[in-house]
């Protein structure tokens, strides 16, 4: 759905009464892969047909690759990804003792480049972080999400479900408002999802490309009219943190595939 498209659509939703649903329970969560028809559902489900495993190979290669002043690859600290990396990505955002704050899993690659390898942090967005990404949260397929455990991440996750609930923007809307109050109904043709980022980051066919769950908040914002957050923003890792700890239990999809 492109900018103009989601501004029509959220203002026929604000238009709609709210049902006042409040957060989802757990026994009616369901992942937005529930909500695509079968020719999408297939597309995520065979691996030689997802476009974002073609992002993961890429990170794999990226994982073994030397680089850096200190002329380290990934490997050369974390070793076999498949065994390390099982779980990593279901438990992010984590706290950071050294920072004081949650970090996601693109801000720790980076980090990790930084600290270890002597190697520039890698652009938002940018395909070789995208891919990263991508090959690390692959290795948690299938497992339960485990984000928000941490009790020092508590504050954080209050303030994630504050802006959540918050309205803002011209069309005065909150995430809550379609995602909580109103899934399952459609929007300019598309399904209400609930808000749950199982896949991230993800092949949205609207995108043609892999995208992070920053991307897709970011245009939200943008859609109600609101002014955005700048990439690794403390209120968008909030708000991923939040919405990772709501989804607990649920299975990782990355990379998952979504209209």
């Amino acid at each position: 759905m492109n900018l103009v498209r989601a501004i029509a659509a959220a203002a026929l939703l604000a238009a709609v009464p709210s049902l006042l649903a409040g957060e989802i329970s757990p026994d009616q969560r369901r992942s937005g892969y529930s909500f695509m028809g079968p020719d999408s559902k297939a597309m995520q489900d065979d691996d030689t047909s997802n476009p974002g495993m073609l992002f993961a190979l890429d990170g794999e290669a990226l994982w073994n690759k030397k680089l850096g002043n200190a002329g380290k690859a990934c490997a050369d600290c974390h070793g076999d990804a498949r065994e390390s990396m099982k779980g990593v990505a279901a438990r992010y955002p984590a706290f950071d003792k050294a920072l004081g704050r949650p970090v996601t899993i693109e801000q720790r690659i980076n980090l990790e480049r930084m600290q270890r390898e002597g190697a520039p942090p890698l652009a938002y967005e940018s395909r070789d972080l995208l891919a990263l990404s991508a090959f690390v949260a692959n290795q948690s397929r299938g497992m339960p999400i485990a984000a928000g455990d941490n009790p020092e991440l508590k504050p954080f996750i209050e303030k994630g479900r504050a802006l959540f609930m918050q309205r803002e923007g011209q069309l005065n809307l909150a995430c809550a408002n379609c995602h909580d109050d109103n899934w399952d109904k459609r929007l300019a043709g598309s399904p209400v999802t609930q808000a749950h980022p199982t896949g991230y980051p993800l092949y949205r066919l609207e995108w043609q490309s892999l995208g992070s769950l920053e991307r897709r908040l970011r245009s939200c914002i943008t859609g109600v009219r609101a002014q955005g957050y700048d990439y690794g923003a403390p209120e968008l890792v909030a708000l991923e943190l939040y919405l990772m700890s709501r989804a607990r239990g649920m299975k990782m999809e990355t990379p998952a595939v979504r209209p």
